[in-house]
């Protein structure tokens, strides 16, 4: 059998994007993969846009907490999806590493918000597909 793989989300803040795809994939795929977000400069609290919209679909990230990106949690990912932190992530050998170009949802509208949750989802639902995870 082979090990759970660990896909690790990484923004800027860990309070926007990072945080609405790591509610997805623990939401659709259980323990089958862990889950793990994580911040270049964490804010202080979630965007409560962010939370809304994840809670309009039933994904509760409502007490969820930004944390600070550690060098030891990137090297034992098994697949590292940056979103906006550009060079501040580290890179090690043997981490696969995704770069999935999202808009900040940090100041934006419900339906700007929503745009950007959809967006995250579907890219989720292709990474699961490519981890066979089902």
């Amino acid at each position: 059998m082979s090990p759970t793989p660990s896909v690790l989300f990484v923004c800027v803040h860990n309070a926007g994007r990072s945080q609405m795809a790591a509610g997805f994939l623990a939401h659709l795929a259980g323990d089958a993969v862990e889950v793990r977000s994580a911040g270049t400069a964490p804010a202080d609290s979630i965007n409560p846009v962010a939370v809304e919209v994840m809670a309009e679909i039933g994904i509760d990230i409502a007490d969820r907490t930004p944390k600070v990106l550690a060098a030891d949690t990137v090297e034992t990912s098994t697949v590292v999806i940056t979103m906006g932190c550009g060079d501040t992530c580290p890179y090690f050998p043997g981490v696969s590493y995704r770069d999935w170009k999202l808009d900040d949802p940090a100041g934006q509208d419900l339906d700007a918000v929503r745009a950007i949750r959809d967006e995250i989802e579907q890219r989720v639902r292709d990474l699961l597909t490519e981890l066979g995870v089902g």
